[in-house]
């Protein structure tokens, strides 16, 4: 048996992970649908015993470094909960458009659901020490400074860049890796 280099060995070691929607479908582009996602986010460290180190949200994709018992259910939960709660979101504003292509992108064509917001898995990456660390941290916080968002990683509302800088964030994070 081979071991993938995308599976979570060790839950208790912190994890970089990709999520990413559909054909990079810009979902996040409204506000509602981000608040979902850190909402669910802090549900997984006050609920399911998540350790979240950083994060960011970007119009079709979010990064996150987590550590926890049980990291992989928690994080498939997380995408199960938060699909439906945005593709709720999207279907009482009659957003008919993105809702034609997360039903028309959905993999396999699966008859057992209408649509599919995420692409499958999230690309677990283990951070093994400090550099590791460091280096996914200023890769999630440079996110919008590279697309040309923004100045400075702190001036985008939906990172924790501003937690790193002792700006107001929108949600806690863990700023004690290993």
């Amino acid at each position: 048996m081979s071991r993938s280099r995308y599976r979570i060995y060790n839950d208790e070691m912190p994890y970089f992970h990709t999520c990413t929607i559909l054909e990079w479908l810009p979902v996040f582009t409204r506000p509602a649908a981000v608040r979902i996602v850190l909402d669910a986010l802090q549900f997984m460290q006050e609920q399911r015993g998540q350790t979240l180190y950083a994060y960011v949200v970007m119009e079709n994709h979010l990064h996150f470094i987590m550590a926890g018992k049980g990291q992989k259910t928690a994080i498939d939960h997380f995408k199960s909960f938060t699909a439906r709660q945005i593709l709720d979101y999207l279907q009482a504003r009659g957003e008919q458009r993105l809702l034609h292509w997360l039903h028309e992108y959905r993999e396999d064509k699966r008859s057992d659901r209408a649509y599919q917001l995420w692409q499958a898995g999230t690309h677990p990456k283990e951070l093994q020490n400090e550099a590791m660390m460091q280096q996914k941290l200023e890769y999630i916080h440079q996110n919008p400074v590279r697309r040309g968002y923004v100045e400075r990683p702190e001036d985008w509302r939906y990172s924790s860049a501003r937690n790193y800088t002792g700006v107001e964030a929108l949600l806690p994070v863990s700023l004690i890796w290993f």
